[in-house]
């Protein structure tokens, strides 16, 4: 391999894992916060077995990394400055959403940066798959939000009719057990569409520098390297998002902790079946307020999601032009 080019595959090779580390403690609140604020486990013992279970998550399978190397953008119309550029771009806006403890999509992130530095790269919006994006992207990152408020809200409904006769002192004690399970479940799910994620972008970067062909699998190197960077991203924990999703939008007790993570983990499994890259952050945000919905709508603190809804909605927009702004400057100087 030319130097060159395993100098460049190096900085992309690091920036992903980098992305990884980060999506590692910024959505470590999706799999644990709600086991954390029910005080179904510890903070350091959930941290601990969500990591190890988003490692796990990671082998799963290279489904959605193939739709991330395949399917979005024309790998012959870019070069590696376009990839470095979008994942500069996803890292920042994770960090500035992380700071202020926001749970916004890691994944809406990433996605921006490439569609927004591979159009500004090429002065065109061609190089852009809008079939696969629509299809791949677009579809279920909205629609896989409104499923998990639905089936949190569906699955809590059926619990208080299931366990009516129950006293709370009997559910409670039962559902910290249970909902162990569905967080190390729902920590699974994550790392089994979360880290695809970045396996998907130096797999993509390895075909645009010609040592994979197009529509390789994923190499065993890049499942490794990136199954760890995600579970030590998880190791750290990410506390301020905890505290949002798992304390400050409702008050929950164990039985609906484990609904939203039932609920969230169904679809987040299904659409890595599907191939498809979703944001765990919203599903499992979407999921515990349909789950304080059922009880009530007033249980659900509308005020902070309306501020979560705005930081999705500015998410793409923001990183597109982000991605725009790093790739042009790079062409100023390469």
């Amino acid at each position: 391999m030319p130097n060159g080019i395993s100098f460049v595959l190096i900085a992309v090779v690091l920036l992903a894992l980098t992305f990884d580390f980060i999506n590692g403690f910024h959505d470590t609140a999706n799999a644990i916060a709600t086991t954390i604020s029910t005080r179904a486990l510890t903070p350091r013992v959930a941290i601990i077995l969500s990591a190890l279970f988003n490692f796990i998550g990671a082998f799963a399978n290279q489904k959605v990394a193939g739709t991330i190397a395949d399917k979005l953008v024309d790998n012959k119309l870019i070069t590696i400055s376009v990839l470095v550029a979008a994942l500069i771009s996803a890292i920042a806006w994770n960090l500035i959403t992380w700071y202020i403890g926001i749970p916004s999509s890691s994944s809406h992130a990433l996605f921006g940066s490439i569609i927004g530095a591979s159009i500004a790269y090429t002065a065109g919006f061609n190089v852009i798959k809008w079939s696969g994006v629509f299809k791949n992207v677009i579809f279920p990152l909205l629609t896989s939000p409104i499923i998990g408020f639905f089936l949190g809200f569906l699955i809590m409904k059926l619990l208080y009719a299931l366990l009516k006769p129950l006293s709370q002192r009997t559910v409670n004690k039962w559902f910290s057990k249970l909902q162990i399970i569905s967080a190390l479940l729902m920590s699974y799910a994550h790392g089994s569409n979360d880290a695809q994620k970045s396996m998907g972008i130096i797999t993509l970067a390895l075909i645009i520098l010609k040592v994979l062909p197009a529509g390789s699998g994923v190499p065993l190197w890049v499942i490794i390297a990136c199954a760890m960077a995600m579970a030590v991203g998880t190791s750290v924990g990410g506390w301020r998002i905890i505290k949002t999703v798992g304390m400050n939008m409702i008050k929950l007790q164990p039985i609906q902790g484990f609904a939203a993570q039932t609920g969230a983990t169904a679809v987040i499994l299904a659409s890595t079946h599907f191939s498809a890259p979703v944001s765990t952050t919203h599903i499992i945000t979407t999921a515990v307020m349909g789950v304080g919905a059922s009880k009530r709508m007033s249980a659900v603190r509308w005020g902070l999601a309306k501020n979560i809804a705005w930081a999705w909605l500015l998410t793409i927009p923001t990183t597109v032009i982000l991605g725009a702004i790093v790739v042009s400057i790079f062409k100023l100087f390469i």
